[in-house]
């Protein structure tokens, strides 16, 4: 199966041509955008919903909200939930500043999504987190508990193996890649800066796997005192079942629920399925 990146981490070829363009028609015109000042960056966010229960969205690699969260944005229940998505410093609208990628990133991002939380007013929220930003909830989960309410991750991993290297490794000169496969990223960032954007990104996580056990955040899982639920495509190219395994072993009372025909970007192929698990879940007392 030819395999390719986006705004998470890998896909099927025909997975990635319809991507950015589904998300932006399902993107909802109820949906309020701004800006907020955050830890000396202008972090670009977008809401929607005026429920009780606030829920943060946290997109994968180089992604953005309206590009990984288009279903999640436009159906999640507005009267039950106020939906926020955000796009990390120097990723999306997040510009200025470039991003680059600090042996703590995920531990920046961990900061700024909490942050950029509390500034917007909510006090307790849930994560929900894909990929990359699975991790990065992880780590605000672990390292803010009496902030977070609730969980629930996908495509996510907390240590990175030599497995995982060689496939970053596999798609990380993206000149191989074909031009319909770059442009959607090309689209957000520029051919130029994507490229070097992407390189830097596989530099940045390849720093993991010289730590102790390859870990991202192995130590922190022990720490997470909040519901949580992990979600796993059973045909996910990029994220062996021995991700999710580690979690729910680590992360005390953790669920996983398997998707057997789910790939990497679970919330969007099946997005009514995985909508409804996500609210039983969180609706789950």
């Amino acid at each position: 199966m030819a395999l390719f990146l986006l705004r998470g981490r890998f896909f099927t070829r025909r997975t990635v041509t319809r991507r950015a363009t589904s998300a932006a028609q399902l993107h909802c015109s109820s949906v309020a955008s701004g800006r907020q000042r955050v830890n000396g960056v202008d972090l670009y966010y977008e809401q929607t919903g005026r429920g009780k229960h606030a829920v943060l969205l946290l997109p994968g690699a180089l992604g953005c909200t309206r590009t990984d969260f288009g279903p999640q944005l436009k159906s999640l229940n507005k009267e039950r939930y106020t939906v926020v998505g955000w796009d990390p410093r120097g990723y999306g609208q997040s510009r200025p500043p470039d991003r680059d990628f600090p042996p703590d990133f995920f531990e920046r991002d961990a900061k700024d999504a909490v942050d950029l939380m509390k500034a917007l007013g909510f006090g307790k929220f849930s994560l929900l987190g894909w990929s990359d930003g699975g991790i990065t909830a992880m780590i605000a989960a672990a390292r803010h508990p009496h902030v977070i309410s609730k969980m629930v991750v996908w495509g996510a991993n907390a240590f990175v193996s030599q497995q995982d290297l060689k496939l970053y490794n596999a798609v990380r000169d993206v000149s191989k890649w074909s031009a319909k496969m770059r442009k959607p990223m090309e689209d957000v960032y520029g051919a130029e800066a994507f490229a070097k954007t992407w390189e830097a990104w596989g530099d940045g996580v390849a720093q993991y796997a010289e730590r102790p056990e390859g870990s991202i955040c192995l130590e922190l899982l022990p720490l997470i005192s909040c519901p949580t639920f992990i979600i796993h495509g059973e045909k996910d190219p990029m994220v062996p079942s021995f991700h999710p395994q580690c979690l729910l072993k680590h992360i005390k009372g953790s669920r996983l629920h398997l998707m057997p025909e789910g790939k990497h970007n679970i919330h969007m192929r099946y997005a009514d399925e995985f909508n409804k698990l996500v609210e039983d879940f969180l609706e789950d007392n």
